[in-house]
């Protein structure tokens, strides 16, 4: 359920203290024309945004900060030598003067027969509105009042709460655009708000800290601050009372929010430069069975007021849907222009990252995928970067609850789980249908055969 009241749709009325699209569109235009005059190909971003972020503690304001940002990032090609240069000053003597210290750079590099701009025949041609852009027309006072009401309904609904460390409320809006010497030139708004809230519980001397959050391009999708507080404390006070496990071998079950990490991983596994650098367990493996026939990845990066919607890439390649993994089976990388070329294969619109990555489900929520494990451990925090890129083996803390007869028996901590991530994704027995959609990747839970769990 959103919070709602009028001000968070007066936006239009709000006075946008951003640049226009057109005044940023012109310096990267500008400054593309001063590298062209100078000889070089050039590739030319520009960012700028805004936003005010509020946090309480104790009844009181803690921080209030304004955001105001705005870079531009100019990067030329002298043949196969490549170099850049940013400056936050737009105007036409610092845009000069930036380029000509990303041509001194170039100067200096050594050639790289991979470097240089993508194909224009890959630049998106026509730019689609994705409903990015939801400016929140909030106050300082409004978003104090949105804090304390967080703030006050963790505190008050535990009697374990000890202390709220901190909740927050932020809003924030920004553009991006991009222009090269082959004659692109586009830009697109969005926005991102927040509402957070950390909770320290304690019992018998012991104190565990747990927190939640709530993200949205658009205020009227935010959960509502106390139930964000009140789920902060209940996840809190879940904790009180962990103990130590055993050193065993059981089935696990990652929480949708910790599932996204593992899915991350595989994106980490198929992206550019693990793979040319030759640091990936998932070389040469398209057309490989990765994932058991049930799981299905889509990257869908035109959702409208998608977290990781984005019209087109840090290059200016247009995003397109496509399969990632269809029925198991490693359909393609994650590349960007550079990466291709070193790959000999064509780039797939991924500068600057993944778009909306959607994990197919098995209709089992997180109750349903507890049953069906039965006895073993539901993973809700992990610690550390115990992950071999190049081996693909896994080993991180991690703490959660043990779970027996397909209910959970009590909390555990100061565990770590191990496994190889190749057997890992081979073995996944279920993903769930619980989407954690606070990002770019929206998954489940997920199910997976046993790992080691060392404990005592």
């Amino acid at each position: 359920m959103g919070y709602n009241e009028p001000t968070h749709f007066a936006a239009q009325r709000m006075q946008d203290s951003l640049i226009s699209d057109q005044t940023a569109q012109d310096v990267a235009a500008s400054a593309v024309d001063v590298a062209r005059r100078a000889g070089c190909a050039a590739a030319v971003s520009v960012s700028a945004g805004n936003g005010l972020s509020i946090g309480v503690r104790s009844g009181e304001v803690e921080t209030l900060e304004y955001h105001r940002d705005k870079s531009l990032a100019v990067t030329v090609y002298q043949g196969q030598r490549k170099g850049s240069a940013t400056t936050t000053d737009f105007s036409p003597a610092a845009i000069a003067e930036t380029v000509a210290a990303a041509i001194r750079i170039a100067a200096d590099a050594e050639p790289d027969p991979c470097a240089g701009l993508i194909d224009p025949a890959l630049l998106a041609r026509t730019i689609p509105d994705l409903d990015l852009d939801h400016p929140w027309a909030l106050e300082p006072d409004a978003a104090i009042a949105l804090a304390l009401e967080c703030e006050a309904a963790a505190r008050d609904a535990e009697r374990e709460v000890s202390q709220v460390d901190e909740a927050a409320v932020s809003r924030y809006r920004g553009l991006h655009a991009y222009a090269d010497s082959q004659g692109f030139n586009g830009v697109y708004r969005a926005s991102r708000h927040g509402i957070s809230c950390t909770v320290v519980g304690s019992r018998d001397g012991a104190m565990q800290r747990g927190y939640w959050y709530t993200t949205a391009r658009h205020a009227s999708e935010l959960d509502a601050p106390a139930d964000v507080g009140r789920r902060a404390a209940g996840r809190t006070v879940a904790k009180l009372g962990a103990r130590k496990l055993k050193t065993r071998k059981a089935p696990v079950i990652f929480e949708n929010r910790i599932a996204t990490g593992l899915i991350g991983n595989l994106v980490s596994a198929v992206s550019g430069p693990n793979l040319y650098r030759e640091a990936s367990f998932l070389r040469d493996s398209i057309g490989q069975q990765i994932f058991p026939g049930f799981m299905t990845i889509d990257e869908q990066p035109h959702l409208p007021r998608g977290l990781g919607s984005a019209p087109f890439d840090a290059e200016g390649m247009a995003t397109s849907r496509r399969l990632l993994i269809d029925r198991g089976v490693l359909q393609g990388y994650v590349l960007d222009g550079y990466s291709a070329r070193r790959l000999k294969l064509a780039p797939t619109g991924h500068a600057g990252g993944i778009h909306n990555l959607l994990v197919s489900d098995r209709g089992l929520d997180l109750d349903g995928l507890l049953r069906q494990m039965g006895t073993g451990l539901l993973v809700t925090d992990l610690m550390g970067f115990g992950v071999n890129m190049l081996t693909g083996d896994y080993s991180r803390g991690a703490s959660g609850f043990w779970v027996e007869n397909g209910v959970i028996a009590y909390p555990v901590e100061e565990i770590t789980i191990a496994g190889n991530l190749r057997e890992m994704f081979a073995n996944l027995v279920a993903a769930g249908s619980d989407l954690e959609r606070r990002g770019s990747i929206q998954c489940g839970s997920l199910l997976l055969d046993d790992m080691t769990i060392a404990g005592d």
